[in-house]
């Protein structure tokens, strides 16, 4: 019997799943995390930047590349499961150099967003047709060797009528994304996203948002976390020492 390669694992992991049965892709911040996760039974996990950036001390967004590739490629190296990076923007790399250091850090998958920061607060839209360009490139660079997740980030940046995000989904389905991301979707908006959008969905789970299944109902084919894991982690160690404090 062939042993598929992990890429083919995680692409496989994305398609013939019954609603209510999406694929969950915990957030290893570290080795020791991933490690927690794989022993829990988990196929592929899914690196988060913002959690990465926290546990290495450093705002979402400011993490040199080559320490957030270090990063991954600690995590890739402690487990036996498909690992998918968070690669923000892309880092300002040509796609072939993108690939390449995705590959060499061990990754087989890869999110790349559609905006970026701006002056204070503000946050700014790509173009979606030029996005649609960039993953071209980077699809046309990886061949079948990376999933790549591409992150729609109008909700986020407060644009709320699902169908710009289908729009752009669109876009990034026919340049070759295996998956799209529309980060902070509602709810309400999941249902009109599946019904819009060819393929795979990623939707981020939130503490006080539906269950997994509930998100899989909806039409949530992927789900990620970001750094909620961490931060739950964050919140039991601060219960730990607490009581260590009265003890």
């Amino acid at each position: 019997m062939v042993t598929p390669r992990p890429v083919d694992a995680l692409r496989a992991l994305h398609h013939d799943r019954a609603p209510g049965d999406p694929l969950v892709l915990p957030g290893p911040w570290d080795a020791a995390s991933a490690r927690v996760f794989q022993d829990a039974g988990y196929e592929a996990l899914a690196t988060p930047s913002a959690g990465i950036a926290l546990s290495l001390g450093y705002e979402d967004g400011q993490v040199p590349p080559k320490e957030m590739f270090e990063a991954v490629a600690r995590i890739t190296r402690a487990v036996d499961v498909p690992v998918t990076m968070d690669a923000e923007t892309g880092y300002g790399l040509a796609a072939k150099e993108l690939v390449d250091r995705l590959l060499e850090a061990g990754a087989v998958g890869c999110n790349l967003e559609d905006s970026y920061e701006g002056k204070g607060s503000t946050g700014i839209l790509r173009d979606p047709q030029e996005q649609a360009d960039w993953l071209a490139q980077v699809r046309e660079a990886a061949g079948d060797r990376l999933v790549v997740n591409a992150r729609v980030d109008t909700f986020v940046r407060g644009v709320a009528d699902p169908e710009r995000a289908i729009e752009r989904a669109r876009l990034y389905v026919a340049a070759g994304a295996d998956c799209v991301y529309p980060i902070l979707a509602p709810a309400e908006a999941i249902p009109v996203l599946r019904a819009g959008i060819e393929g795979p969905i990623n939707v981020l789970a939130l503490p006080d948002g539906p269950t997994l299944s509930e998100l899989g109902e909806l039409g949530a084919t992927r789900i990620t976390f970001g750094p909620g894991l961490l931060r739950r982690t964050m919140a039991a160690l601060r219960g730990i020492t607490e009581e260590l404090g009265r003890a």
